[in-house]
């Protein structure tokens, strides 16, 4: 029998009709390929949320312009202009008993950028920022300070001056919790990232600050990244100092001193 001779029961015909009518449609192949597609992986410096503000745009203004202390203030003895730079310098003969502070007039509040050069030799120094003034007479300052040292143990490293002392380490991040519980994660090894600091030698410093998450650079690599949550103690505000610690004789020199802010 031939295929244009065959013939089909009516009854089956009418059957293969309706179960056409109910058939599911072919299920179609995605073409999202987005969906599923693993984070793209960022740098320590990019890795944002939405909420915390990039590094693009902003004014920057100098914070010394290289002549004066005009728009600082401390105690004269220890603080001087030379060859361009602020220098802090303690002697043996003479030596300070307490932490005294060179301090910038004007406070600075929410996010900023903040650049400079440094030169440690013999010592402890660091930078404070988003800081309150306990003693203006004797230039006393408390609160966050991106540490500096000659023996390189503490550069780089987040301390909170008068107040909760190490919040992170060289290579960690840390989120600081409401109680202030922490929680810390090792990016780096310490040493490892130690070896790019030089004492001695003129280093580059960067603090980023957005919002509760404050992060230092130190000759561009990252040294510790926090996020304070920690509302009764974190700070949106206040002055930028330089410090100069009790102790040995010590001189710190800074230079290039600048501030993004947005």
């Amino acid at each position: 029998m031939t295929a244009t001779s065959l013939r089909y029961p009516t009854w089956l015909i009418l059957l293969a009709s309706a179960a056409s009518l109910v058939a599911p449609p072919a299920i179609a192949q995605a073409d999202d390929t987005s969906a599923e597609q693993p984070a793209k992986s960022e740098s320590a410096n990019d890795s944002l949320s939405p909420s915390i503000r990039s590094l693009k745009g902003g004014k920057v203004e100098p914070l010394f312009d290289g002549k004066s202390l005009d728009v600082w203030r401390g105690r004269d003895d220890l603080w001087s202009v030379e060859d361009g730079c602020i220098v802090g310098r303690t002697t043996d003969e003479a030596p300070i008993t307490q932490n005294t502070f060179l301090i910038l007039n004007e406070k600075v509040s929410g996010d900023f950028e903040l650049t400079l050069q440094f030169k440690i030799e013999g010592g402890n120094s660091g930078i404070q920022y988003h800081s309150r003034v306990l003693d203006e007479k004797e230039f006393v300052v408390s609160g966050y300070q991106a540490d500096i040292d000659s023996a390189n143990r503490f550069a780089g490293i987040l301390y909170e001056e008068k107040g909760r002392g190490i919040l992170a380490r060289r290579g960690q991040s840390v989120v600081i919790g409401p109680s202030g519980k922490k929680q810390v994660e090792t990016f780096a090894d310490a040493n490892a990232l130690g070896k790019g600091i030089h004492p001695g030698q003129w280093n580059d410093y960067r603090i980023v600050v957005r919002g509760n998450q404050l992060e230092h650079f130190i000759n561009e690599a990252l040294m510790m990244k926090v996020t304070d949550n920690q509302s009764d103690k974190a700070s949106q505000s206040g002055v930028i100092a330089l410090q100069l610690h009790k102790g040995p004789a010590m001189k710190v020199s800074f230079q290039k001193i600048t501030l993004r802010q947005w």
